[in-house]
């Protein structure tokens, strides 16, 4: 599983001009997921994004986890992050899984964060198209990869 994570001051994401989910601060969370993914794999990435010490504390230091700050998470289902460029310029998403695997994982991931967070986890629409708008703050942007912790 891979998720590209953003700090954020504010996120939301809309399908068909309508929004359906929004955030104030808080992470936007990009997440792929592939075949070879477990729900072992699921339950380290919550605990990852949630634990993830990116806020600044009061001396200004990045020692505070979204659960230390309260903030909120907008979860974004991104098969784009298995994307291959080895051969040309054109990508192949052969390492992201389908729909029918990829679609019940996501939303066991998005159940995961929620329980962890203590509250509801927006989503954008699994498989449609999405307008995701967001205030990076700082910016932070980190890719997480349940395969290669690092």
């Amino acid at each position: 599983m891979r998720v590209l994570l953003q700090r954020v001051s504010e996120a939301r994401v809309e399908v068909d001009q309508q929004v359906t989910g929004a955030i104030d601060a808080g992470l936007l969370v990009l997440a792929g997921i592939e075949e070879a993914d477990t729900a072992a794999d699921l339950a380290w990435m919550a605990g990852k994004v949630c634990n993830l010490r990116v806020f600044e504390d009061e001396a200004g230091v990045m020692n505070r986890s979204v659960l230390d700050t309260g903030g909120q998470i907008l979860a974004v289902s991104q098969f784009t992050l298995f994307g291959s460029y080895k051969k040309g310029n054109r990508p192949s998403w052969g390492r992201a899984a389908p729909g029918h695997i990829s679609q019940p994982m996501f939303e066991a991931f998005v159940a995961a964060l929620a329980a962890k967070l203590g509250k509801p986890v927006p989503t954008g629409v699994f498989g449609a198209e999405m307008h995701v708008h967001l205030v990076n703050d700082g910016p932070v942007t980190l890719m997480l990869d349940s395969k290669d912790p690092q």
